[in-house]
């Protein structure tokens, strides 16, 4: 083992500590005068979508992005000539007084790779097809076969790695999950396995050329995927004696709140546990749009260990048969077939403090009133619950949507039809007297359990139980973690709803999209990481300065990116580069317009060719970019039409989804 990698042990599974928060200690890489990795900062980085041949476009955009905050930026080069020109690129912007770090972003051609790490401080190189190949072809491999392989590679690759020592430059090894080789996938599957032996085979490589100047990335658009890679990525580094520095992303994670949501499940998860050391939010949008929302992640670390040092430091031991590394939602109750066992996760919504006069009210819940048929309609995303304390509506509620009272109101109640108590505290349920014959909801924290585990365990039988579970720990997330695994411990199997409340705040308390969106990023990484390990019956998000319509929409966003529920179309979007073939934003705009109806239904939408296919694995449809003014449509790996006009290419594509019986009208809702 080199002897400046840290010898501190793992003490969790792929990090310092499942219940605690405990950055993990990485080597540190010099990327020009801006080092990463250590004790460093978390740094901010972003990538040009310009062409790389227009150098004044993209020293301009590369000043927006530094501006912004970006730290490094990453530019593509296709190509030697794009390549090359990144020098006139630096030049330019030491001219112009910027002395940022570049990063130059290859596929396919060894030999751009090789000329930009003379130019630029570091070179991405993606091993899924940096000297190999991608076909989505099946390869049968003898152990001596799949050793040839690796030694043509290495040949291809060696010269890279002797560049980058004599230079100085640094390097990132990024694994795509879309776009790992025909080799890896035939030996080790689609698989976060996959992913990390793509990248290890290159990191043994380099340390076998005594190159140590490494970043690595395990990037999917699957939030899910990303991080079991990732996961699995530091427990296979730390076994071989490895502890490179950490480049997170959630790849093709689209625009808006899906892009941020989406980016900030897989991320903040990640950084929850104290892993990364670099952050890129990739959004179909302009880059220096990006950073702030990297920023506004890494910021939320920047003191937690200041944070929790006064808070109890309780060690709950990892449930056996626990693992991180793939999905398994843990086994409730199902309670009423409503709640619990193989259902969907509930969205609760609190409307206690709104005004129960007007049943336009529940507009934002997803139940759309209609006075001239005095009906309610249900959008795609309608909670299940509604919370109402002590207010009584003046108006007949939707029937399929249950409300939630303080038990004190709960018992005056007459007609308590869909009507459930909610207990503040777990001694004013143990001391009711009466209790709901369905469900009965109890407010309960961590340290409720801890103290009152034996009991919990004997009434967990009961079966209109359900736990609504509160923190104000600094790091509640891996609080609200040790719950979970505590029950598991115990073998309690009683739902869970996970709650959490926020008191976003801005600088100029007028910018209320910054207020949202830091709702969106903090709830979405606070519960989607509990989500992305099987843990959670329900979320209920609150918020004093946010919209109830933008808690519910973001509810079920996180819901969507954790492959917990599905409630809309979902969107695989790149970011656009200096490769894309189109207008990114434009056209994916234009594909939400017509589609954004069809519930359950992936569509991917690629600039380029370069991981197009391969990102898609997890798509249903996708319409990639194939030539200037030419598309090319998919049905999942399968192209289906080839060059497709790019004015015709929308149309086509719904052809395809309407044959396949996917497609349904938009005017279609559905009464209660």
């Amino acid at each position: 083992m080199n002897a400046s990698i840290s010898s501190i042990p793992l003490k969790g599974l792929y990090c310092n500590s499942l219940t605690d928060y405990s950055r993990y200690l990485t080597r540190e890489v010099s990327i020009g005068h801006i080092p990463m990795g250590a004790n460093n900062p978390i740094r901010i980085q972003s990538m040009t979508t310009t062409d790389t041949m227009d150098t004044i476009g993209t020293v301009e955009q590369t000043i927006r992005m530094v501006d912004a905050g970006c730290e490094y930026v990453r530019i593509t080069a296709p190509s030697i000539k794009e390549a090359l020109n990144l020098a006139a690129i630096k030049k330019e912007l030491l001219a112009r007084g910027y002395n940022v770090p570049l990063i130059a972003d290859i596929h396919f051609t060894p030999n751009a790779a090789e000329a930009a790490a003379r130019i630029v401080e570091k070179v991405r190189i993606n091993p899924g097809n940096y000297a190999d190949k991608k076909r989505f072809d099946q390869l049968e491999y003898t152990s001596f076969e799949y050793e040839a392989e690796l030694e043509r590679i290495y040949k291809k690759f060696a010269p890279l790695v002797q560049v980058c020592k004599e230079y100085g430059t640094a390097m990132r090894i990024g694994t795509n999950h879309g776009s790992l080789s025909d080799r890896i996938m035939s030996y080790y599957g689609d698989t976060p396995g996959g992913m990390v032996e793509s990248a290890m085979e290159f990191m043994r490589m380099c340390e076998s050329l005594n190159y140590y100047n490494l970043v690595i990335s395990m990037k999917a658009s699957n939030p899910q995927v990303m991080v079991q890679a990732y996961r699995l990525l530091v427990e296979t580094m730390n076994k071989e004696g490895m502890n490179y520095p950490l480049h997170l992303g959630v790849t093709e994670a689209g625009d808006g709140e899906d892009g941020r949501i989406k980016s900030s499940v897989g991320i903040g998860t990640l950084l929850e546990d104290g892993l990364g050391d670099t952050i890129r939010v990739s959004l179909t949008e302009d880059p220096e749009l990006e950073a702030p929302v990297a920023i506004a992640l890494a910021d939320r670390y920047k003191h937690r260990t200041q944070l929790i040092k006064d808070e109890p430091d309780v060690t709950i031991p990892v449930p056996i048969g626990f693992s991180p590394y793939q999905y398994t939602k843990r086994i409730t109750t199902e309670l009423n077939t409503f709640i619990g066992g193989h259902q969907v996760p509930r969205v609760i919504l609190d409307l206690s403090k709104s005004s129960l006069m007007d049943p336009q009210i529940l507009a934002a819940a997803g139940y759309l009133y209609s006075p001239l048929l005095d009906k309610f309609n249900m959008a795609e995303q309608s909670v299940d619950f509604v919370y109402l304390a002590d207010q009584l509506p003046s108006f007949n509620m939707p029937g399929n949507l249950k409300q939630l009272y303080d038990y004190s109101t709960w018992l005056k109640i007459t007609d308590k039809k869909n009507m459930h108590p909610l207990f503040a505290s777990w001694n004013d349920f143990q001391s009711a007297q009466l209790k709901d014959q369905y469900l009965n909801l109890v407010q309960v924290s961590n340290k409720d359990l801890l103290q009152y585990l034996s009991v919990f365990k004997i009434l967990s039988t009961d079966k209109t139980l359900v736990f609504v579970l509160t923190t104000d720990q600094s790091h509640g997330m891996a609080d609200q973690r040790q719950f979970f695994f505590a029950l598991e411990n115990a073998g309690i199997q009683t739902p869970v709803i996970i709650k959490r409340s926020y008191t976003t705040k801005s600088e100029v308390l007028e910018l209320q999209d910054k207020l949202d969106s830091d709702f969106q990023l903090y709830s979405s990484t606070d519960v989607g990481a509990l989500l992305l390990d099987g843990f959670g019956d329900g979320i209920w998000l609150n918020s004093g300065t946010v919209s109830a319509k933008t808690i519910v929409s973001t509810s079920f966003v996180i819901l969507q990116a954790t492959r917990s529920r599905i409630s809309k179309t979902e969107y695989i979007s790149c970011p656009s580069c200096g490769r894309t073939l189109f207008d990114l934003q434009e056209t994916t705009q234009m594909i939400r317009s017509r589609t954004s109806h069809l519930k359950g239904v992936k569509i991917a939408i690629m600039g380029c060719i370069v991981n197009g296919p391969g990102e898609m694995a997890d798509a249903d449809y996708g319409y990639v970019g194939m030539g200037p003014g030419k598309i090319t449509l998919y049905r999942g790996k399968e192209v289906v039409k080839k060059s497709v006009n790019k004015d015709n290419a929308l149309d086509e594509l719904i052809d395809i989804i309407r044959e396949d019986g996917n497609w349904i009208e938009l005017d279609i809702q559905i009464p209660t």
